[in-house]
């Protein structure tokens, strides 16, 4: 299954100095085993390409589908009734650059868990593995939570907290990462129609908003020269931290009062 997710992504900044914006993005969905398009190719040079070494482990050192078996594995997923699909955005050419993927895996059409795969443009990489402790259907309706612990934007600290909900139907993607640390954070949304890759539609993305990956993260140096021109504080880059792995949790409500005698 190879799917073109023609995507809308918005970010909104909240606290002492605001910032927002909406672009498009192109996605593509894959189970990394059917045969792609034309124009898209795995593991080799095309317009569009999904190279294992970019997604699963330490960056630049990925394993692909066999890191995201062995990091379900380890949490006791049944793998073996799974489906297991990657979210990304391609390479462009020779580029890549992502600044997040998700490694997603499926019973009966439903997702069970995710790992939100994190980039920053300082060459680290974390993973956030996000399901319930019983492995039951993560729907829009659910939260979950984990603790932030890697440098993304040199203008928000390392603290603080991410909170995911993840729909994923068989027509769309609805998912939305909020952060949030005090009076401050940002809410970045990504949303798209599921379709066929098929070759007019990875031309037509091409040509809509060439570039690809490049054009994302020239996209991402103007947002933070808006940034630096509004004087927001600009951080040093922290070493990433030592684990690459960190789980998500579902937050705990508060107890009912009992009332009576």
């Amino acid at each position: 299954m190879i799917e073109l997710i023609q995507a809308q992504t918005f970010h909104s900044r909240k606290g002492g100095i605001k910032n927002a914006f909406r672009y498009g993005v192109d996605y593509v969905l894959t189970d990394l085993q059917s045969t792609p398009p034309p124009l898209l190719s795995r593991n080799s040079f095309n317009l569009f390409s999904i190279h294992d070494r970019h997604h699963g482990g330490l960056r630049g050192h990925g394993e692909g589908l066999a890191w995201f078996r062995r990091a379900l594995s380890a949490r006791g997923f049944p793998v073996d009734r799974a489906q297991l699909l990657l979210l990304t955005q391609p390479s462009f050419l020779w580029f890549h650059f992502n600044p997040v993927s998700f490694w997603i895996a499926t019973i009966d059409g439903a997702p069970r868990a995710f790992i939100a795969e994190v980039n920053n443009t300082f060459g680290h990489r974390h993973c956030y593995f996000c399901a319930h402790e019983d492995f039951a259907p993560i729907t829009r309706a659910d939260t979950l939570e984990a603790q932030k612990v890697m440098h993304v934007s040199p203008f928000q600290e390392v603290a603080g907290r991410y909170r995911f909900n993840f729909d994923m139907s068989p027509q769309a993607f609805n998912i939305r990462i909020h952060y949030e640390n005090g009076d401050n954070g940002v809410l970045a949304t990504l949303n798209g129609l599921r379709a066929p890759a098929r070759t007019g539609a990875l031309v037509r993305a091409a040509v809509r908003r060439p570039f690809g990956a490049l054009r994302v993260v020239a996209l991402i140096y103007w947002q933070a020269l808006k940034l630096w021109i509004k004087r927001a504080p600009f951080l040093r880059k922290p070493a990433p931290p030592a684990h690459h792995i960190s789980e998500c949790a579902q937050p705990e409500t508060p107890a009912t009062p009992r009332t009576g005698t």
